[in-house]
């Protein structure tokens, strides 16, 4: 396999970073209005399209475990995304997930219901759904390790966060749309109209290949490529001197729990008979606080290039865990104006801390040679957790499915990893670029046993 030549290895030029935190963010943006849609339709369309619908609660509770099945093709992903990653440069990684995630989205448009081919419409949908997990799994550790390795070392923090801005981007787009389609009546809904926001995902996917492969390779990557650092095995070299990393960024990655069950298990028990709000008001609630997500990430990130990574990410996830049980207990008691201001400081605001810096903070821990591999295999090991969170979820809620208290706790359980990971963490703002990953007195290895 080939690697850039020495003469790739110069610096890029100015601008550069601004260019790869927009392809960071588009390319984000896309990868999760096309997961978000899913989780939208997962919770409000495909009980009735693709599974039985005479048991509704059966129904659900299969739905959103297909929801859960691309985070469990995601750390299989992540593997080979990772060592291809490392190998290769990141740029390769993003241009191929890209692809990957609007081909898989168009089909999933595309698919027969359940009235039309029986019992292969769900397996059709549980492959795309795979499809869509692989996808994800080197979205995010490529597009962050690219901006991270493109930022000026004092705004590492700012122009990382682009990525999980793109991704709250996306997720407000996906709202949005799905706010129109659901206008539709039910027949129509059914019948044609939850097809389109998947398709839609293509035009947007065309744009983002264009400006990804524009991008230069970043200049870390290519001068470990120039000197001969490029490792032949990625992964024996993460957990041969990363491992303490790998198992924290795997705890770490389990606050995005409270991201799925914010998403889709909140979205249907709010629109359920227990509670009974409609579908159009409970989507306004994620937009409005993805919208204000949009302006707080970038700022939590600023801040953590002052004061550090670990005291914002830990406002994150202590802050989430509490912020949480208040708004699954508004929606509770059946006030929108309640579940609207709760929902927007739990997700908007505070769980902005943790997801706005965990791309900084996740990829300082990791050299250059198996940053990649090191951000992508420990967050979707974690991620994977946080996908199965909404079945989980539906399960523990019981056989009403309004049981928000022991939801509750059990999304505040899955902060606490996340809090332990960050205090035994190294704090890494300050450490410059080429110094990241390397620890004092840690023998490096030779470049005749890790080059190509």
């Amino acid at each position: 396999m080939s690697v850039p030549t020495p003469a790739s290895a110069a610096e890029a030029p100015p601008g550069q970073p601004w260019k790869a935190a927009t392809a960071a963010w588009i390319g984000s943006a896309l990868e999760y209005y096309d997961f978000f849609i899913y989780g939208s339709a997962a919770a409000l369309i495909f009980p009735k399209v693709f599974f039985d619908a005479s048991d509704p609660a059966t129904a659900t509770l299969l739905s959103l475990a297909t929801f859960g099945v691309a985070y469990a093709a995601r750390p299989l992903g992540a593997l080979f995304l990772g060592h291809v990653g490392d190998r290769l440069g990141r740029k390769k990684i993003m241009v191929f997930t890209l692809i990957l995630m609007g081909l898989s989205t168009f089909l999933i448009g595309c698919l027969p219901t359940r009235a039309q081919a029986g019992s292969l419409a769900p397996v059709l949908l549980v492959l795309c759904r795979v499809l869509q997990g692989v996808s994800a799994a080197g979205e995010q550790a490529s597009a962050s390790s690219m901006s991270l390795e493109h930022a000026p070392p004092d705004r590492r923090g700012f122009f990382t966060s682009f990525t999980l801005s793109g991704t709250q981007g996306g997720q407000l787009i996906a709202t949005l749309v799905f706010i129109a389609v659901a206008q539709l009546p039910e027949d129509q809904l059914l019948s044609w109209g939850w097809r389109v926001p998947f398709w839609l995902s293509v035009a947007v996917a065309v744009a983002g290949y264009v400006i990804r492969r524009r991008l230069r390779e970043t200049p870390a990557f290519a001068r470990q490529a120039a000197t001969g650092g490029v490792a032949r095995l990625p992964l024996a070299v993460l957990l041969r001197e990363h491992w303490a990393d790998v198992l924290r960024v795997i705890a770490g990655a389990l606050v995005a729990s409270v991201s799925t069950v914010f998403t889709v298990w909140a979205l249907a028990y709010a629109t359920s008979d227990a509670v009974g709000m409609s579908r159009t008001s409970m989507l306004w609630v994620g937009a409005l606080a993805n919208l204000v997500a949009l302006a707080a990430i970038p700022l939590w990130a600023t801040l953590s290039d002052r004061i550090g990574r670990r005291p914002v990410y830990l406002i994150g996830a202590v802050g989430s865990a509490g912020a949480m049980a208040g708004y699954l207990w508004a929606i509770s008691t059946g006030s929108y104006p309640l579940t609207l201001i709760l929902g927007i400081t739990a997700f908007g605001i505070l769980y902005s801390a943790a997801n706005g810096v965990w791309p900084a903070f996740y990829g300082e821990m990791f050299a250059t040679r198996v940053r990649l591999s090191g951000m992508a295999i420990g967050t979707q090991i974690g991620f994977a957790v946080s996908g199965f969170a909404v079945t989980f979820a539906a399960e523990i809620a019981g056989p009403g499915g309004d049981d928000w208290a022991a939801v509750a706790l059990f999304t505040a359980a899955l902060c606490v990893p996340p809090v332990i990971a960050a205090l035994s963490a190294r704090e890494t703002h300050t450490v410059p670029t080429e110094l990241l990953g390397e620890r004092a007195g840690r023998q490096t290895v030779p470049a005749e046993r890790v080059a190509a």
